[in-house]
């Protein structure tokens, strides 16, 4: 028998779906709806040029969801931040010879920042997203009814970052830099589901996003090439392709075009594939090195802009699992406190250690933390 006193409070729930006009954020909607939510949707609008960006196709889509869901739908205009708080950071790491994640900080600054203010300011008591991650509560563990059955004291609540429970979709890497607030006020329908499992679930609903391809590239911006779209926006010099020992390999086209552990489009002449050591700011200067060579391997580094999840730091020094890289598998390391940033100690020397990008900490599949890349150790 149903219980009606949960669908009667979770009626009472307004929840603000941020509808992207993809598949995972519809079936996201449509779960929350059919879970007896008070749902509405809205379309955040954050880049409207260049070839490959899909507003317009995007918006209509998801207009399209929100009709056939028969809920509310609202469009938000957040370009001129997005260009600023994202875009302008992805700018200037990147002429810094970093390879920043923008979907980190868009994640951070509009999704889980302007998002939820707007969602708050017009009296929607949670937000929820298309993400494939889970969140869990300490006191019932029981996040979908949160606060709505429980007459315990709040302040002793303490919300969890899972990974998402289809290990080749999970976007937990992503989310770290999320809080307690954060995490209080969202819901991830999906976190529980496989990528097959949603794309069945909107087949089944004969929802019109349910075989549209998933996105790629930039957030918001869309596949665009990468050095093509630095190229046009930030400054940047030409300058040598060297080896290990100092050696004249040929000539790059920017070090902001490159990134650590690339081979392809080095532009030099080699009977073996090369990959990138080291983009050398003070003399502009791309080190590469052969498959193998110790200098593609580290086991030591210094990561900065540290964000724990549960809002304090843990004792240190401790051990825990990193990940290095969107989808790269989880390395044991140990931590210990440097002048306000972690330093990381893998137990095995990894490939690829990439300033700039998130490293970000994991206990079992619970998201800890995680901090920037600054610079490798010896």
């Amino acid at each position: 028998m149903p219980n009606l006193a949960n669908n009667r409070k979770r009626a009472s729930v307004k929840v603000l779906v941020a509808l992207s006009g993809g598949v995972d954020s519809s079936v996201a909607t449509a779960l929350l709806k059919k879970q007896g939510y008070s749902v509405e949707a809205a379309y955040m609008r954050c880049w409207s040029s260049g070839p490959y960006c899909s507003t317009e196709k995007d918006q209509a889509d998801a207009a399209r969801v929100a009709a056939q869901l028969g809920i509310p739908f609202h469009v938000f205009d957040f370009e001129n931040e997005y260009k600023e708080k994202v875009i302008g950071y992805f700018f200037a790491e990147s002429e810094r010879g970093r390879t920043p994640n923008p979907d980190v900080m868009c994640n951070q600054e509009i999704k889980f920042g302007l998002f939820l203010k707007k969602a708050i300011q017009l009296g929607f008591d949670y937000i929820a997203t298309g993400h494939y991650a889970r969140i869990k509560k300490d006191i019932d563990g029981n996040h979908l009814l949160a606060g709505l059955d429980s007459n315990k004291d709040q302040s002793l609540e303490q919300y969890h970052l899972l990974a998402g429970a289809d290990p080749e979709k999970d976007q937990s890497y992503f989310l770290y830099r999320l809080g307690q607030d954060q995490l209080s006020r969202t819901f991830f329908p999906i976190g529980d589901l496989t990528k097959q499992e949603v794309r069945k679930i909107a087949s089944d609903l004969n929802l019109p996003t349910a075989n549209k391809p998933d996105s790629t590239g930039i957030c918001f911006v869309g596949p665009a090439k990468v050095k093509d779209f630095l190229s046009q926006n930030i400054k940047y010099k030409h300058g040598n392709v060297v080896s290990t020992e100092g050696k004249v390999l040929g000539r790059h086209s920017g070090l902001p075009f490159y990134t650590i552990g690339q081979r392809e489009g080095i532009g030099i002449s080699a009977s073996i594939p090369h990959y990138v050591t080291e983009k050398n700011i003070k003399t502009n200067t791309l080190v590469v090195a052969p498959l193998g060579h110790e200098a593609l391997f580290k086991r030591k580094f210094i990561a900065a802009d540290i964000n724990w999840i549960e809002g304090k730091e843990p004792n240190y020094p401790f051990e825990a699992e990193i990940k290095l890289r969107y989808r790269a598998q989880n390395v044991k390391a140990q931590f210990k406190k440097v002048n306000g940033s972690i330093e990381v100690l893998l137990e095995n020397p990894q490939r690829a250690i990439t300033p700039g990008q998130a490293a970000v900490i994991y206990k079992g599949e619970e998201v800890l933390g995680g901090a920037v890349i600054d610079k490798t150790l010896n």
